[in-house]
């Protein structure tokens, strides 16, 4: 996210005066005192000016001032902040139904993506259909068992791409050999095919228009919180997302029609997640007879992004912990060699004799939530919020990373200490408010147990298999580890490291 360039054209566009700053105040006092509490905006802009090129951050330093929630007005959009575990349990809890529809931003609306993606389609017949068949007819835990072999099959060629790089003696980035195994692996679970090869300069046409559609997705647009400027698109982002996302559309239309093709000619041999969705038929009166053509394309495109981009960052930032944290890796590392024995590899149904492995999936949770702010709601109607009053269409950013910091919650909250997992319930399927990665509620993520096994694999398969090591220029105290916004939290520098091989039986 952008924010810094929001900011500048804030200065070209207008400069409010100081009468108009007082006016501005004078004639919100009511609102304010209704409102959550939170710092004085100026006029039209608001509180833009306060979120900074790190919102996520800036935002919870206000908490220490204003509290658990923050109230803001970032142009015409009111704006509640959750800061604290006990806000978001009463977010969830209590009033998780007054805030289930999403705030929308004008890149999110175009080609109609909204209306066809599971995350952001509104809170009715449709989304219910997609919800019910992605949670029971696709990522339940019988059909993700079914599937063993696929996710084993990816593994298994990221540990070779890597172990090709090794023999070399070069560093790698690590989060790409990860984010191009995810690509393929969904690749299969979807359609049935690879999609890239780390081999090819080219790579697939749909790996680019991914990329150019993640790229597109990546940006604040003042447009939304200043919508007189939509007109004008003043960083022609939603001329970028028109182009970007029709060319992936494009591709994705082309995987459908191939599919529907095969199946017409008899020529399946495995059942894939495109084909449940094919399958459907609905009742034609609270639910869609059929899903359309293009809610298909952009559900492929929408499992794509959020996938590969959640995963890669994921277990980058887990071992860019570790290797700052060499007694943690060591852990983790011994735990592995004692689970799983000399020259074999990591199984999915290792997974549960690994507590110290899930405590450093958790930890890296804590400390670095792929989306910091989930994925925003908004309020359905007035409602009524810990004594605060919430008008009808205001935007909610749950800040999962102030959640993480939350010092009522956890302590020493910015050392990275697997430990404090051991023993405890703590988890991230949404019945915790303080470990929230994945959301909670009726909205929460419904891709959450296949996430949970495809983590676990493959930070325990990297780490199993190769010993990491630091470029020779840089080490625990030096690395970077500023973040930035995109789609997802990532590494503003990517993590660069040096493989070696450990256990070789890939």
């Amino acid at each position: 996210m952008e924010i810094t360039s929001i900011i500048s054209l804030i200065s070209l566009i207008l400069f409010p005066t100081s009468i108009l700053l007082l006016f501005n105040r004078r004639r919100n006092s009511a609102f304010r005192s209704r409102f959550p509490p939170g710092p004085p905006g100026w006029p039209i802009i608001g509180n833009l000016l306060d979120l900074g090129s790190m919102p996520h951050r800036t935002l919870t330093d206000l908490k220490k001032k204003y509290g658990d929630i923050l109230g803001l007005k970032l142009g015409s959009l009111n704006t509640m902040v959750i800061l604290s575990a006990k806000a978001a349990s009463e977010l969830f809890k209590n009033h998780d139904l007054a805030f289930a529809e999403r705030s929308l931003t004008i890149t999110m609306r175009v080609h109609g993506y909204d209306r066809g993606s599971l995350a952001l389609a509104p809170y009715g017949s449709y989304w219910r259909v997609m919800r019910r068949l992605v949670t029971v007819d696709m990522l339940v835990n019988k059909k993700i068992n079914e599937t063993v072999s696929i996710r084993r099959k990816c593994i298994d060629d990221m540990l070779r791409w890597i172990g090709e790089e090794s023999k070399k003696g070069d560093q790698v980035e690590l989060a790409r050999f990860v984010f191009l195994m995810v690509t393929n692996l969904i690749g299969n679970l979807m359609l049935s095919r690879d999609l890239v090869d780390p081999a090819s300069k080219e790579g697939s046409v749909f790996f680019k228009a991914i990329h150019g559609l993640m790229g597109a997705s990546g940006y604040a647009n003042i447009a939304d919180y200043l919508p007189w400027l939509k007109w004008f698109d003043p960083q022609g982002l939603e001329r970028t997302m028109e182009r970007e996302l029709g060319k992936a559309l494009e591709i994705a239309d082309q995987f459908v029609k191939e599919r529907i093709k095969e199946k017409k000619l008899g020529d399946i041999q495995n059942k894939n997640f495109l084909d449940v969705l094919l399958e459907f038929e609905g009742n034609g009166k609270d639910e869609p007879e059929r899903i359309s053509d293009k809610d298909l394309n952009i559900f492929i495109l929408e499992i794509f992004m959020a996938g590969a981009e959640t995963t890669s960052s994921t277990i980058e930032w887990a071992m860019t912990e570790l290797l700052r944290n060499p007694i943690a890796m060591q852990k983790a590392k011994a735990e592995l060699n004692n689970v799983i024995g000399p020259d074999k590899k990591v199984e999915e149904t290792d997974i549960e004799s690994l507590p110290y492995l899930q405590a450093v999936v958790k930890e890296t949770f804590r400390l670095h939530p792929p989306i910091p702010f989930l994925v925003p709601r908004r309020a359905m109607q007035d409602t009524k919020f810990m004594g605060f009053h919430i008008p009808e269409n205001t935007q909610v950013l749950v800040n999962a990373w102030a959640i993480g910091r939350d010092e009522d919650v956890w302590s020493d909250p910015l050392s990275f200490e697997p430990e404090r997992f051991i023993g405890s319930k703590v988890d991230y399927r949404g019945q915790h408010f303080e470990l929230i990665p994945f959301g909670a509620g009726r909205r929460m993520c419904a891709g959450v147990s296949l996430a949970h096994r495809v983590l676990h694999l493959t930070l325990g398969s990297l780490l199993y298999h190769f010993d990491w090591e630091f470029e020779a220029n840089v080490s625990s105290t030096t690395l970077d580890m500023r973040d930035k916004l995109g789609i997802t939290m990532r590494k503003l520098e990517p993590l660069l490291v040096v493989p070696k091989k450990s256990h070789l039986s890939f």
